[in-house]
């Protein structure tokens, strides 16, 4: 291919992904899915290395493309195929990421796959919202898979009952899982009219191609980080169980054209639910690197060829089973991102910005009442970190995640909420030659008893400044204006409010 099928190559490739999400999102029930768009889509070689995706969860994408291959390679595949999984130590992230992925034969020869991974509020857990606070991962819900959802093509019906039967909300949930299915299939459909318009020898060479094409671009920019190594370390605030001030440790190494991350000084894995599997450890450090490379390059296993990691087991980011991992793919591995950009600031000072909010504050909600059961979940933006280009934006989520808010007339109008107040937290962000990104302040009333969890960092730590930046707020959760901790479960009558404030952004430079 000359440089100019390469890239039509790649945006036709792109265009798959973006069309399987727009399916998913307009057929999807739920909020989570359709308003949130708490989803990702990705298309991957018949070896399971990834060759494109949209610009949906950096943490479902980077989990993805580290652990598809060992996935892909335990399944005997046959047309019409499709598998779905959620557990998090077989590639997956936390149970209520759901990934479904389809096989695709052209000329009866595998030639790739297709996937999308969704948040389900409601994954079978005892607390509604389904992120508790776990000492294991038997609490936080069903453990999927893999297994097939579809088998040549017909829905597995008994596996389908099965699950449902321990759902609160089973219509809305089997629209969801529906939803998955259909944008597979689109999917499927716009990839076999790529291979057959390329043919299917054509096609493989192109992905070779695309996958070298990436790797060059890679190593280019990347190449340009001094040599040397480079540590940082940074503290979780707690696991929600008494552990605190917990380490993240990690030191870059690069090497000529190698990069090695190590998280060696990293805390043992905890017994709260901050834990990550090594997929979400990987996340974190693609994205981070991502972020560095030029913006043309190609989204595909390619681009992740110069980096290692080492990661010793049973540590936080590498958590064995059966630890507890809910909250570790949204706290920790935002904190993952921090820490990165903290040891990078030695090498590349003019391109890191300060740290971020550094949490997702995850709220989630609901009633296992048997008349009026119901499930909500959401993550709550924050300040972005400044940089030398830029102030950090205000109200926005950072790094990890690049979710919606949940609309106030569609959380009034689903569920028993009203919101009394949804505003930028004034001078939040650090100060600096650049500020720091402002927080958000979100005030919920419950008009019913209600159980709640909230899974919440920065509280206790703030975002740090950098070059000469000052570090941005902490962030506050109140209930009727009593302060609670960042991580709590509790039940609240009708009438309470929930006050949440958010972090906001270190700045840049001295003022």
């Amino acid at each position: 291919m000359d440089v100019i099928e390469l890239s039509i190559f790649t945006s036709r490739m792109q265009a798959i992904c973006d069309e399987m999400g727009a399916v998913l999102r307009r057929a999807a029930f739920s909020p989570n899915i359709r308003d949130r768009l708490d989803y990702s889509c990705a298309v991957f070689d018949h070896h399971g290395e990834l060759c494109a995706q949209a610009a949906h969860i950096p943490v479902h994408l980077g989990s993805m493309a580290y652990a598809m291959a060992d996935i892909v390679g335990q399944i005997d595949w046959c047309a019409g195929d499709m598998i779905m999984l959620n557990d998090p130590y077989l590639g997956g992230t936390h149970l209520p990421d759901v990934t479904v992925i389809a096989p695709l034969f052209a000329q009866q020869q595998l030639t790739g796959f297709v996937a999308n991974r969704a948040h389900h509020a409601d994954i079978g857990a005892a607390s509604p919202g389904s992120m508790p606070l776990s000492r294991t991962l038997a609490e936080e819900g069903c453990v999927i898979g893999p297994v097939h959802l579809l088998r040549a093509g017909e829905l597995n019906q008994e596996i389908m009952t099965g699950l449902l039967a321990c759902l609160r909300n089973p219509e809305q949930s089997q629209g969801d899982f529906a939803a998955q299915i259909s944008a597979n299939r689109t999917g499927l459909a716009r990839l076999q009219e790529l291979v057959v318009s390329n043919g299917t020898n054509a096609f493989s060479c192109a992905l070779i191609e695309l996958n070298n094409y990436a790797e060059k671009l890679a190593r280019s920019e990347l190449n340009r980080i001094p040599d040397g190594s480079y540590s940082f370390e940074d503290l979780m605030d707690d696991d929600g169980l008494g552990n605190t001030d917990i380490a993240i440790r990690v030191t870059v190494t690069v090497k000529g054209h190698d990069i090695e991350v190590d998280f060696s000084g990293t805390a043992a894995q905890v017994e709260g639910n901050i834990n990550c599997p090594l997929s979400v450890t990987a996340a974190a450090v693609y994205y981070v690197f991502r972020c560095l490379v030029p913006e043309n390059t190609p989204a595909c296993a390619g681009s992740f060829r110069p980096i290692s990691l080492k990661v010793a087991p049973a540590c936080l980011v590498n958590a064995q089973r059966p630890a507890a991992v809910a909250a570790g793919n949204v706290e920790t591995s935002t904190r993952m991102v921090d820490v990165l950009c903290g040891a990078l600031a030695g090498a590349i000072p003019e391109r890191i910005p300060a740290a971020s909010q550094g949490s997702m504050n995850n709220l989630a909600m609901g009633s296992a009442d048997a008349q009026q059961p119901w499930d909500y979940y959401e993550t709550i933006g924050g300040g972005m970190g400044a940089g030398q280009l830029g102030g950090g934006l205000s109200a926005v989520q950072t790094h990890m995640t690049n979710t919606l808010n949940t609309p106030i007339e569609v959380l009034e109008m689903k569920f028993p909420l009203r919101l009394h107040r949804y505003a930028i937290r004034r001078h939040s962000g650090g100060h600096g030659q650049r500020p720091g990104g402002d927080g958000l302040v979100r005030e919920y009333e419950f008009l019913m008893p209600t159980s709640v969890t909230m899974l919440s960092e920065r509280r206790r730590h703030p975002p740090w400044g950098i070059r000469g930046g000052g570090a941005g707020q902490s962030g506050t959760n109140r209930l009727n204006n009593e302060p609670l901790p960042g991580k709590f479960s509790l039940q609240v009558n009708a009438g309470d409010r929930l006050e949440v404030m958010t972090p906001g952004g270190g700045g840049y430079g001295k003022a």
